[in-house]
């Protein structure tokens, strides 16, 4: 049941209503990230778990460092497919390690596992989700998103997802993943736009 209501619920995400009207406007776009004043006060106090690559940035500073400045707790860093500073190549496994800039211990979600165990979530108090994505189907942020969605529900951690705007939104386009051909590139029956 969790399954199919996560289904759901990334199927909406990415093929809206199509009684959805698109509004264009010229004000600047702020991503979740950079909206610091709504999320700041909840991570306070708490050890936090970070979902993040080289997209994750507040300006020209990465999440991770903003955090920290900020006296935030981060305890923890998770990389997606590319890593965590986005230095591997596409389909690469990605081993853990300690970021160099920061000593943060980074897992990785690109190698031995593809989401967070027990284990990994045990000194964690909140997960934040910040990763920029393209809109396509064969990107594998959305599958990081979902392993450590379920994750989160499974080990019962609070999971904060930072939104970023995708910069395919106003397009949708090609065939329908037959799933048939589910793999780690194609994870649910969505355009590949």
């Amino acid at each position: 049941m969790k399954t199919l209501l996560l289904f759901t619920f990334l199927y909406f995400i990415f093929i809206p209503s199509p009684h959805a009207q698109i509004k264009y406007s010229n004000d600047i776009i702020k991503t979740g990230a950079e909206q610091t004043e709504k999320y700041i006060d909840r991570l306070k106090g708490k050890k936090v778990g970070l979902v993040a690559n080289q997209t994750s940035i507040i300006g020209d500073t990465h999440l991770l460092d903003s955090l920290l400045n900020r006296g935030i707790k981060v305890v923890k860093v998770f990389g997606p497919e590319h890593g965590f500073r986005g230095n591997a190549s596409n389909g690469t496994e990605v081993g853990d390690e300690k970021d160099a800039k920061t000593g943060v211990e980074i897992v990785s979600l690109y190698g031995k596992k593809k989401k967070p165990t027990q284990e990994d979530l045990k000194d964690i108090d909140i997960m934040i989700f910040d990763i920029q994505d393209v809109g396509c189907r064969f990107y594998t942020n959305i599958n990081t998103l979902r392993d450590v969605m379920e994750s989160c529900a499974r080990y019962g951690k609070e999971l904060l997802i930072l939104d970023r705007p995708n910069p395919n939104a106003y397009f949708i386009d090609g065939p329908i993943l037959d799933m048939n051909y589910k793999s780690g590139i194609g994870q649910f029956p969505i355009p590949a736009v």
